[in-house]
């Protein structure tokens, strides 16, 4: 009995153990106020953010070990998934900037009485001095490691901090060699006025990194741009050739030829992906469409695209222009083409093929195939759609429009 009742609580406990929530993974948002670590952590610890922010402000003072924590916070852990480029609210390199400027003025002010004490908060004085060139420079590597690639601040926020830094610790390295303290405290104060000029270097030092990075990776572009293009011209004059006489002799439908052309494609589209559109629009889904068509049927697509393309792959033209390729593939088979033309009026597509052909007055009530995955797809999406003999009375074409006003209205409804 005792084990029966032991059994039944550790089954409870293990199914509280199951539904406890489990805390998120501590990762930074992408939208944050400067770095996202204290709201990462607040997130990730089920707090307010404002009570992990007077965390680790407190532990700060207990040398330093909130900041510390920060830092390795801020260095290891990860943004959270996303695509778009982390966004900070708060100008740090302006803050940075002003931090750097109200240390070093303090150490301007205080120096008279460092002289007149007999030295007494000299140490004072220099940690001000080190800690306002360090700000400084801080300053400078954020504008251009952080604040570079974000499109509300970029170089030209750079250069401002730059100027202002050099500005800056170059008054403060005049001040230090003729002001007061030079006279009675030479050492300490060369040390301070080489720091200043040393913190004008290290300013540019980011800038210089950026730079070489830049290039670096325009050269590697370019090295493999030419290696791709040796590759492709070397391919060109080999298997390309080689799978299109094979294609020529094997005969357009038959499954060598579509083995071949499907090859054909693939390696293209390996040589040539660079080249590509990120986006697939109607061109690029008929084309990649078509391609997977010629793998499953003994059919041949060609897709022409005639002006620029605005209509996208996952509308209806698209679905009752897939649908049309479709039945030629399977009804008619051989050479299909498909013909899509963008004007500022309307967006027209045209699938032939060389079939026995049909009239849609013989297709019985019961198939609606045509009439309603094609003809009437248009109609609701507010375009029209027709299915007629093709030219010279060979084969079938199916005619798809889409007006730019009806266009405009359906992306607005």
């Amino acid at each position: 009995m005792e084990s029966r009742a032991q059994q039944v609580t550790d089954a409870a406990a293990s199914v509280d153990a199951d539904a406890a929530p489990s805390a998120p993974r501590l990762t930074r948002p992408r939208a944050c106020v400067a770095t996202g670590v204290a709201a990462g952590l607040a997130a990730h610890l089920g707090w307010p953010v404002w009570i992990v922010r007077t965390a680790f402000v407190v532990t700060s003072l207990a040398s330093g070990a909130g900041l510390l924590l920060y830092v390795w916070l801020w260095v290891f852990t990860p943004w959270a998934p996303g695509e778009e480029r982390p966004t900070r609210r708060a100008p740090v390199a302006w803050l940075l900037m002003v931090a750097a400027a109200i240390s070093l003025i303090a150490a301007w002010a205080t120096s008279g009485r460092v002289v007149e004490s007999g030295g007494n908060g000299l140490e004072w004085w220099l940690l001000a001095v080190f800690a306002g060139v360090g700000l400084a420079v801080a300053s400078g590597a954020w504008a251009t490691f952080i604040d570079r690639p974000d499109a509300d601040r970029g170089p030209r926020q750079e250069l401002a901090i730059r100027i202002v830094a050099t500005a800056l610790l170059a008054i403060t390295a005049l001040a230090l060699v003729f002001g007061p303290n030079a006279n009675w405290f030479p050492v300490p104060t060369f040390v301070a006025a080489l720091a200043a000029v040393i913190g004008i270097a290290l300013v540019y030092v980011p800038t210089l990194i950026a730079s070489w990075r830049d290039l670096t990776a325009e050269r590697t572009k370019r090295i493999r741009e030419e290696q791709r293009s040796e590759i492709a011209a070397h391919l060109h004059d080999s298997v390309l050739q080689t799978l299109a006489l094979i294609q020529n002799r094997a005969g357009a439908t038959s499954e060598v030829a579509r083995i071949a052309r499907a090859q054909e494609r693939e390696l293209r589209d390996w040589l040539f992906a660079g080249d590509a559109p990120a986006e697939s629009d109607l061109g690029t889904d008929l084309r990649d469409f078509g391609a997977a068509l010629e793998i499953d049927h003994a059919v041949t697509v060609d897709v022409v695209v005639v002006g620029e393309s605005r209509e996208r792959a996952s509308g209806e033209m698209a679905a009752a222009a897939r649908e049309a390729m479709l039945n030629a593939a399977r009804h008619a088979g051989g050479e299909v083409s498909v013909y899509v033309e963008s004007t500022p009026e309307a967006v027209e597509v045209f699938v032939r093929d060389r079939g026995p052909g049909f009239a849609l007055a013989d297709v019985p009530g019961d198939r609606l195939g045509v009439r309603e995955s094609i003809i009437g797809r248009m109609r609701r999406a507010g375009g029209s759609g027709e299915v007629r003999q093709g030219v010279g009375g060979v084969g079938t074409e199916v005619r798809l429009r889409f007006p730019a006003a009806e266009r405009v209205e359906v992306g607005r409804g």
